[in-house]
């Protein structure tokens, strides 16, 4: 999926939002072990079908998987099937955080953007240019690349100063990173808890697209991330988990989810017509 093909979904849909599916089998509702032989594939399901139509993108969190062992990677391939399948147009983001030596993260491209076949993966970049390139080799796929997180430990380390030229180590990531790929292969991951951020951030990459994850429980704010975030080509992906996909706990779930995930689109539809972006 390019940029422009992205761009076009956000303004068909009137909606950037993008649904995080980090789903815990301690927290979906207690009867789906009861009613499904697979709980958590069913889910996942019944969140992706009322929410489709609302967002743009779902993005699994691989840690929720993993702990499962086999059957953890089984539900989180069918969940990527079945919205291959049922919704094409959905961009997939695999919530890894891989990066390694070129040779692994080779293999881990090969997972995530060859077989698994995800439009996107979450790369950490503190071991350099050879560690992310190879994700870049998959035509059409994208790399989303940490630069400044939402959560607190963000401040132990990407806000230190260099000491000759003052600039913070996300802005260095930024900038060294610029060169590795295009708009058209590569976004960031920029946390709504530092919307005020966002200012410095477009100052150096203006026009790629972010990933911001933070809004709702984190308690990121959707209309300080848009002031600061937004461009000509809406450039936010805007990530939302724990709000949406456990707003019930009971047999409306769906319905529950469908609920809160409106409400973000009907926010979001908002500030796309208030800056004529649709």
């Amino acid at each position: 999926m390019t940029k422009q093909e992205l761009f076009e979904n956000i303004q068909r849909k009137k909606s950037f939002l993008c649904v995080g599916l980090d789903t815990d089998a301690t927290k979906i509702p207690e009867f789906l072990f009861d009613e499904s032989d697979d709980p958590i594939f069913a889910f996942n399901k019944a969140i992706i079908d009322a929410t489709a139509d609302l967002c743009v993108a779902y993005k699994p969190n691989l840690a929720f998987y993993e702990s499962l062992g086999l059957q953890g990677w089984d539900v989180l391939e069918r969940t990527v099937e079945y919205i291959r399948t049922k919704y094409p147009d959905q961009f997939i983001i695999a919530d890894a955080k891989r990066g390694d030596i070129g040779n692994t993260s080779a293999m881990y491209a090969s997972t995530f953007l060859g077989v698994m076949d995800v439009d996107s993966v979450t790369v950490a970049p503190y071991m350099g240019e050879d560690s992310v390139t190879p994700f870049l080799t998959y035509e059409g796929k994208w790399v989303t690349l940490l630069a400044l997180t939402s959560n607190k430990g963000a401040f132990d380390f990407q806000f230190m100063r260099d000491a000759e030229t003052g600039e913070r180590l996300f802005e260095k990531v930024l900038k060294t990173s610029l060169g590795w790929g295009t708009v058209d292969n590569m976004m960031y991951v920029v946390g709504a808890t530092k919307a005020e951020m966002l200012t410095d951030v477009r100052a150096i990459i203006p026009e790629h697209f972010l990933l911001v994850p933070g809004v709702g429980a984190q308690g990121g704010s959707l209309e300080e991330v848009c002031k600061y975030g937004l461009n000509s080509s809406c450039g936010l992906l805007v990530n939302s988990s724990r709000q949406i996909i456990y707003a019930s706990s009971e047999t409306d779930y769906a319905q529950a989810a469908r609920k809160e995930a409106a409400k973000v689109q009907s926010e979001m539809e908002f500030i796309l017509k208030q800056k004529e972006l649709i």
